[in-house]
């Protein structure tokens, strides 16, 4: 509903979606005589305390302003305390997993061997930067306490979070516990299997990879050897945490990039084995509101500085009218030696769009690359064992050119490539491209990120032009986040953000921040649920509890 002006009687009208089915005059006489008849029933939330202090309409007064405010200015009134109410209801519940999270009466302490992680992390073939320090000494601590840790552990594509994982896995298992490492693609579940196992070769830690194309053989071992404690580290996908697949002591579950889950499926995951310490790695860096809201739950870690000798990666724009200059420069790269992606948006023909078929592109470049160069292909049709192959050909330089989905978008790692075009970069989304742009300057090398778009509104121009502008994906998280929305950022569906009627995370992150600090004062109080003025708020939250145990 929105309020758009007057009516015929001078009065500011609701404006509602209706069908065809009924006429807005017929909803809108309906509304009113269920204000008329039920309107008395409509029993407060807030505690009179913050009312007053925020001077909150009550929640009769606003709900009714909502639909027939006396002005412009009680409409605004109206929404305010909506938009208050809405944040804070969720806070409390968000605030209320928290505090259950962090009570001793869950969680194991793990008490690793502080000389033998020191020892481990000086024989590091780099040095660590301050911020990975940071983040490593934030979650060993949190090994130690008596409560379930449940970290996210955000840093930005190369900021070098898989070394902080394999110090948080080793840890655990000077402690004599087992670490499992969950990701969402069986490419990168083998990429970190390797990265680990590179880390740990002196070292006598066994370490096995589960995926769902795993031979049953193998699997029946891999289970009886995680079973009776011979495994130390088990790498895989969601295979890992299936049912049947049963750990002896598991002390750390690591997932990567899973920032699909929603807190429902978090706590699924939290509940595997014997309670073991959670920790969430994202390279999406996530802006504060949409954190505050879809990570309230947890203690939050950023790995905020890059590697030292890092190279950022240019940046560069050009219209698709100018795409055969750019491949002519992406050859002078390939004859240093080097390789190059080219991403596009769809795998198949839509009539819907105009964009280019990954298969028609592949055949393209081969013309305009082959016999010099060889070009690859790879989409998310290909069934595991194919794109597998495809990319450990690419690893190995079989291809120097490869034409792709957005299936390399998550972790792939391939330190020679130094060129990526991205065809049609106004169909991605900021933080997309941002991720994209990641695979490439791994290495090394200087690495140039090529957009190639002829975007048909200044909304897109601007887009590109924030690409061109900035490396840091907490900047681009951002600036996505303002042009499109939390919907658009995270999916429509996505079961990790809430969906709120009047609120709006980008527009009203002022108020979110507010309720946050006053749901998370209220849980501190000793007994506040004891005390009359918050009677209305607990019943609501307890007619609303669903999964939320602790308001059983």
């Amino acid at each position: 509903m929105k309020i758009l002006g007057a009516n015929q009687e001078g009065e500011f009208a609701p404006i509602y979606h209706v069908s065809k089915a009924i006429r807005q005059q017929t909803l809108v006489d309906l509304i009113k005589k269920a204000f008329a008849r039920f309107g008395e029933q409509l029993e407060e939330n807030l505690p009179l305390s913050l009312m007053e202090k925020y001077r909150l309409l009550s929640r009769k007064e606003a709900m009714y302003a909502m639909h027939f405010p006396k002005d412009l200015n009680e409409y605004h009134q109206a929404k305010r305390r909506i938009v208050f109410e809405e944040f804070f209801l969720f806070q409390m519940k968000i605030q209320g997993l928290k505090k259950e999270e962090k009570s001793e009466k869950h969680g194991i302490i793990i008490h690793y061997d502080v000389e033998r992680v020191k020892k481990f992390t000086k024989n590091l073939p780099f040095t660590l930067t301050n911020a990975q320090k940071r983040v490593t000494n934030e979650i060993c601590r949190d090994f130690l306490q008596p409560r379930h840790m449940q970290r996210l552990l955000q840093g930005d594509v190369g900021s070098g979070k898989t070394v902080v994982a394999a110090i948080a896995l080793y840890a655990v298992v000077t402690a004599g516990f087992q670490g499992a490492l969950m990701v969402p693609t069986e490419i990168l579940a083998q990429q970190h299997l390797a990265s680990l196992n590179q880390l740990f070769d002196p070292l006598e830690i066994h370490t096995a990879l589960l995926t769902s194309s795993t031979k049953p053989k193998e699997r029946e071992k891999i289970i009886e050897q995680l079973q009776n404690g011979e495994i130390d580290i088990l790498v895989g996908t969601h295979a890992l945490i299936q049912e049947g697949v049963d750990f002896s002591n598991l002390g750390l579950v690591i997932t990567d990039e899973q920032h699909r889950f929603g807190v429902s499926q978090r706590q699924i995951l939290r509940e595997k084995g014997f309670q073991p310490d959670v920790l969430f790695m994202t390279a999406t860096p996530i802006p504060r509101t949409l954190a505050i809201t879809t990570y309230g739950e947890m203690d939050v870690s950023i790995i905020d500085e890059m590697p030292a000798g890092r190279l950022p990666v240019e940046t560069r724009w050009i219209k698709h009218g100018q795409l055969s200059g750019a491949l002519k420069n992406a050859q002078l790269e390939l004859q240093k030696g080097s390789q190059m992606y080219v991403i596009c948006p769809l795998i198949e023909e839509s009539e819907m769009l105009d964009v280019q078929n990954a298969v028609e592109l592949y055949e393209q470049l081969k013309e305009f690359f082959e016999p010099e160069y060889t070009v690859g292909l790879l989409h998310g049709k290909m069934k595991n064992e194919e794109k597998e192959a495809v990319m450990q050909a690419f690893n190995e330089n079989e291809f120097q050119v490869l034409v792709s989905t957005t299936v390399i978008e998550v972790g792939v790692d391939v330190p020679n490539a130094t060129t990526m075009l991205i065809i049609d970069a106004d169909r991605f989304g900021l933080a997309q491209l941002h991720q994209l742009r990641g695979r490439v300057g791994r290495g090394q090398e200087a690495s140039t990120c090529i957009l190639v778009a002829n975007p048909q509104n200044e909304l897109g121009k601007e887009r590109m032009k924030i690409m061109t502008e900035t490396n840091n994906g907490f900047v681009v998280s951002q600036k996505d986040l303002e042009l499109r929305g939390p919907g658009e950022v995270f999916g429509s569906k996505q079961s990790g953000l809430p969906e709120f009627v009047a609120a709006d995370i980008v527009a009203d992150a002022n108020v979110l921040e507010v309720a946050k600090d006053e749901a998370q004062q209220l849980w501190q109080k000793e007994n506040w649920q004891l005390l009359p003025e918050y009677a209305g708020l607990l019943s609501y939250l307890k007619e609303n509890a669903q999964e939320n145990q602790f308001f059983d």
